[in-house]
């Protein structure tokens, strides 16, 4: 059997992919740029082996499709609503300015104004891929700015949309076409005009919206709960891909919605069901695979020759980009009361175009409106400015960090630890005070006490029963949820990731007697265990696993001890049936002889057999609990 150009695409892709992310990530820079470097490899401007462009387009859709369905997961309705009154204004005010931007490039360039319109309007539109890809790599998207972002990028998807549906009909009219709205057959037939076709594009959208507010509401969360208590992990596996796809695609089939857009609204309807963490979980291996042939397929529409044939345009294609949209963006966020550091990540969010922008450029030419040269200034401005967008969100963080730094001492030499940080305060001139802080570095005050990292179910049964032996906690999470309940349980907190090494040291480790590594991710609980070991070379660190090559990865990185969960319920198993086995004969003797009330209590046998291990508050009627758990022994 020969291969065809679909194995070759999916193995040339990957593969180049795989080689350049892995050198990028070698040389400390974004994985992201190497499989942008792997499309410019295989795509026609360079020579050696080229990769079917449409194919390569279609795989990258399933990418942004599955992509956009793991955000709605996370991002449910009332996230959506939370952020409304930033998100859609905002949005529109900052399309408008880089449609304004790119139309004055245009008019400089010799263009037609509907041309320099186009341009602009296709520079005014952000990746939510890459967007996402950024978010997720610093575990931003369920913090205010995050939500705030990915708001305002699904307000841009919407106003592209529409775009991409005027756009035939304005051509239409601009080159003296004798019937508007031809690309619509409804509006043809019925001969509706412009604003016809504007109306009845509103009215797909919101027929799509009302159609999976009223009826995949319902639908969808009760297929995928039928098909979980069928007990197959396949089959729910299969089913989380059909609603996600399925759904993307009848959305943009039926009611003319991006697949994007289609897929963000099934897993944001999925959401508000108890299998969407699972759901996500699911999705997680493809998601990842297919938008690393997004990224690569981005990269193969780049030609290099544009850098020497016309660089001062793509210069200010950049500027327009990268530091326009930016500006306005920050300009926005900050009228709007928001913090500098909010202001600071929704402008390096939008520092960079992506899928839309290649489909504006597509369609443009297509109907004769944009010049060659917009659609290679636009493909080249996409490739660079995801190239730079690492870049912009270190210099956000930056910017966002210096100012509190300067103002730390003059407010507060020493805050509380259940203060907000002082660098919260210092950015944010008008405080948020039904906002959480989103990052809490102030150093903690403590000595001898107990870091706990992750506040999730494991974490949460630790830190209470460290709480209810009366420990000296402190707790670093950066889950809006988990966060809620430490502060409920009482403890110290730190807002942020403990992977990094500001966070870390915040929480004094090096006067710490023990650390608890309670997140899932084997990955990240290694670069903790290894930056807490070498700041404290004396501390007991405990951590999870779920394999043994876990185990082995945990105790390289520095873990005293790894507990592995399967191994422990085992133990506790076995502990059970020696207790069952040792009041048998007790039960089997009670005919002839009276055994003593204490000897057949109901909580001896759980307790003998699983105290030892529990971190859970038990009754004092029980055998109290050790000063310290046994696991950090």
């Amino acid at each position: 059997m020969h291969h065809g150009p679909l194995i070759a695409i999916i193995v040339a892709g990957l593969g180049l992919a795989f080689v350049f992310g892995a050198l990028a990530q070698k040389l400390r820079i974004s994985p992201l740029v190497g499989y942008l470097v792997a499309g410019v490899a295989v795509g026609p401007f360079t020579p050696g082996f080229v990769a079917d462009q449409n194919l390569a387009n279609e795989l990258a859709e399933i990418g942004v499709i599955l992509l956009m369905f793991g955000v709605g997961l996370h991002f449910s309705l009332k996230d959506l609503l939370s952020v409304k009154a930033i998100a859609v204004p905002g949005a529109v005010v900052q399309i408008g300015i880089a449609t304004l931007l790119g139309l004055g490039l245009g008019t400089l360039l010799g263009w037609s104004w509907f041309s320099g319109a186009v341009f602009g309007l296709a520079l005014s539109t952000a990746s939510t891929v890459v967007l996402l890809r950024a978010l997720q790599e610093r575990r931003m998207v369920q913090t205010e700015r995050g939500r705030i972002a990915v708001g305002w990028l699904i307000v841009e998807d919407m106003a592209m949309v529409l775009a991409l549906v005027l756009l035939p009909v304005l051509a239409d009219i601009i080159n003296g076409g004798s019937q508007p709205g031809a690309s619509a057959p409804l509006a043809t037939r019925f001969d509706l005009g412009i604003w016809g076709v504007i109306g009845l594009t509103f009215a797909k959208l919101i027929g799509f919206l009302a159609f999976m507010l009223v009826v995949g509401r319902r639908v969808i969360p009760w297929v995928l709960h039928w098909v979980a208590h069928t007990g197959s992990r396949e089959l729910f596996r299969l089913a989380v891909l059909a609603v996600a796809l399925g759904v993307a695609y009848s959305a943009a089939t039926l009611f003319g919605v991006s697949f994007a857009l289609g897929a963000f609204f099934a897993g944001m309807i999925l959401s508000e069901s108890p299998l969407s963490q699972r759901a996500a979980e699911e999705t997680l291996p493809l998601r990842d695979a297919f938008a690393v042939l997004f990224f690569v397929s981005v990269g193969m529409l780049f030609d290099p020759g544009i850098i020497l044939r016309a660089p001062g345009p793509l210069i200010a294609t950049l500027a327009i980009i990268l530091i326009g949209k930016s500006v306005a963006a920050w300009m926005i966020v900050r009228a709007f009361g928001r913090s500098n550091a909010v202001a600071l990540t929704i402008s390096a969010s939008l520092a960079q175009i992506g899928e839309f922008s290649f489909i504006l450029a597509g369609l443009g030419s297509a109907l004769g409106i944009l010049p060659a040269q917009g659609r290679d200034l636009i493909l080249a401005g996409a490739i660079l400015s995801i190239l730079f967008n690492p870049v912009m969100f270190a210099l956000a963080e930056r910017l966002a960090s210096e100012p509190p730094a300067t103002a730390k001492p003059k407010p507060k030499p020493a805050p509380a630890p259940t203060e907000p940080a002082a660098a919260e305060k210092a950015a944010a001139p008008v405080p948020q005070p039904e906002t959480p802080p989103e990052r809490d570095i102030t150093p903690t005050s403590l000595n001898d006490h107990i870091v706990v990292v992750g506040y999730g179910r494991v974490g949460s049964l630790l830190g209470a029963g460290l709480l209810a032996q009366g420990s000296k906690l402190l707790v670093i999470e950066d889950n809006p949820d988990a966060v809620e309940t430490a502060k409920r349980d009482g403890a110290e907190l730190l807002v942020g990731n403990a992977a990094d090494p500001e966070v870390l040291s915040a929480a004094a480790v090096g006067r710490a007697i023990r650390l608890f590594v309670a997140i899932p991710g084997s990955f990240e609980a290694g670069q903790v265990c290894e930056q807490a070991r070498a700041e404290n070379p004396t501390l007991p660190i405990v951590a999870r696993a779920h394999s043994d090559a876990e185990v082995a990865h945990l105790t390289k990185c520095g873990a005293t001890l790894t507990i592995m969960g399967e191994a422990e319920i085992a133990r506790a198993m076995l502990g059970l049936c020696q207790n069952l086995a040792a009041t048998a004969q007790p039960e089997a003797e009670a005919e002839t002889k009276a055994a003593p009330p204490e000897t057949q209590t109901d909580e001896a046998l759980p307790a003998e057999a699983a105290e030892p291990r529990m971190l859970r508050p038990r009754k004092p009627a029980a055998e109290s609990p050790p000063e310290d758990p046994p696991a950090a022994a």
